[in-house]
């Protein structure tokens, strides 16, 4: 991360993240069940039971692994769970793999400045 840097595309995205803490989602690699022989496309659901925590981001057929997908998923979304993907009317299990921890970021470090103005009462 470059605080200092000139500008640079993503500079706002980045101060924001430094400034507030972490985003709203985390990045996951899902091992997908390949039985089917369906890759899901980019935009399909990912599930926990029956709610919706996030979509896929793309999806690759990989020569060891198999079918493997990264998706975008809530940050408090269970980080062991095992989910669902929706595509082409099926309902593909997958196994999650930590790229992001839900932990990371979760605190700005924003140094807190006095308030302008207020004046400390002595008592």
């Amino acid at each position: 991360m470059h605080l200092t840097k000139g500008c640079y595309r993503g500079q706002e995205t980045v101060a924001k993240v430094h400034n507030l803490g972490h985003p709203p989602r985390r990045l996951v690699m899902l091992h997908l069940d390949g039985s089917d022989g369906v890759l899901p496309a980019p935009g399909a659901e990912v599930l926990l039971g029956e709610q919706t925590i996030g979509a896929i981001t793309s999806s690759a057929l990989h020569h060891e692994l198999g079918p493997i997908a990264l998706a975008l998923v809530r940050r408090g979304a269970d980080a062991g769970a095992d989910l669902l993907v929706r595509a082409e009317g099926l309902e593909i299990a997958a196994a999650q793999q930590v790229i992001v921890p839900p932990g990371a970021g979760a605190t700005a470090d924003v140094p807190r400045l006095p308030r302008l103005g207020a004046v400390r009462r002595e008592r």
